[in-house]
């Protein structure tokens, strides 16, 4: 099929494959051993978020603009957990490595928006963290539940808006050569540049995407930047420590989210990175903040821990009420 369209010109018919290949993970030694360990992260995130989901919900106390932040950030976190993994252990671990035209760009849809998501709402609460040190007598007025609200419905739509242009400008270009992903997944990248007609509006799309995601990073550097300069006018050591206490779960996520895919696009810039170690290198670094965030936030914030110590000492004094009846 690829030859005899390959032979049309270009700008007459769009070839649209039936199916993709995946191939990303193939051929990798004791690569069960890998998805073992995927599905051990899936399990991990899906109910460590669900449980920060959970609890967010029911304690009234934490209906707060941090903690509508959070509550995105954990919504990320499941929708990107649930787009990638149960994709890349039934493409691999089953060999079913086929996906339909349709499937792929659903896939890349969902990976990518979910992980925009998890950027900005980690913006947004370097936002409120600013805010509460720099700005606190103004925190309320600046800061509420509304303006959060409003802020991410409107991140939520710009994202949809962004990736679905960016997926969608997918179904112009035309696939006479090849039908193969070297990927772990329907991955935009591979995928446009396969393309046999003029990809250049993909290209562009695709360096936007990128400057999107390390703004991010940047933004939260910046903001940083001006809270340690406020700490520094602290006078005493204890208000500081205080005051950056209060960022301590935010900075881990940011490490967690930003770090380990910065390091892989850096070493595979300067060095000569296998395929298998870049693709195992950033699956990993898609796949694992999802599991440690709520990991992280439940071990690192006085609030959840205080909700979850009390429901457990309720349910321990109702219990020993039922044994002494």
């Amino acid at each position: 099929m690829y030859i005899l369209n390959a032979s049309f010109p270009q700008n007459i018919f769009v070839v649209h494959p039936q199916y993709f290949f995946i191939s990303g993970l193939s051929g990798i030694p004791y690569s069960n051993y890998y998805y073992i360990f995927l599905f051990f992260i899936y399990i991990v995130a899906v109910i460590g978020n669900s449980i920060v989901l959970l609890i967010i919900a029911i304690d009234q106390s934490l209906h707060s603009p941090k903690y509508i932040g959070v509550f995105n950030l954990a919504l990320a976190d499941i929708g990107e957990t649930n787009a990638l993994i149960p994709n890349m252990m039934k493409t691999f671990l089953f060999e079913s490595q086929y996906i339909s035209y349709n499937a792929c760009l659903a896939n890349m849809f969902f990976v990518y928006f979910f992980n925009t998501i998890q950027c900005v709402s980690l913006v947004v609460l370097a936002f409120d963290r600013f805010v509460a040190i720099c700005l606190p007598l103004r925190y309320h007025a600046i800061v509420n539940n509304a303006v959060m609200c409003s802020i991410f419905s409107i991140l939520w739509i710009l994202s949809t808006f962004l990736v679905g242009l960016t997926v969608s400008l997918v179904t112009r270009l035309s696939f006479c050569k090849s039908n193969e992903i070297q990927s772990y997944f329907c991955d935009h990248g591979p995928v446009y540049r396969m393309a046999c007609n003029d990809n250049s509006v993909n290209s562009f799309m695709a360096k936007l995407n990128t400057a999107v995601y390390f703004a991010a990073p940047l933004i939260i550097f910046l903001s940083y930047l001006c809270i340690f300069f406020v700490l520094s006018k602290i006078t005493t050591w204890e208000g500081r420590v205080k005051a950056l206490k209060t960022c301590v779960s935010h900075l881990l996520l940011v490490g967690v989210c930003f770090l380990p895919i910065i390091c892989t696009y850096i070493a595979a810039i300067m060095l000569s990175l296998s395929p298998n170690v870049r693709i195992i290198s950033t699956s990993l670094a898609y796949a694992v903040p999802p599991m440690l965030n709520p990991i992280i936030y439940v071990l690192n914030t006085a609030e959840v821990k205080n909700f979850i110590q009390t429901v457990i000492k309720k349910k321990s004094a109702s219990i020993d009420q039922g044994i002494s009846n």
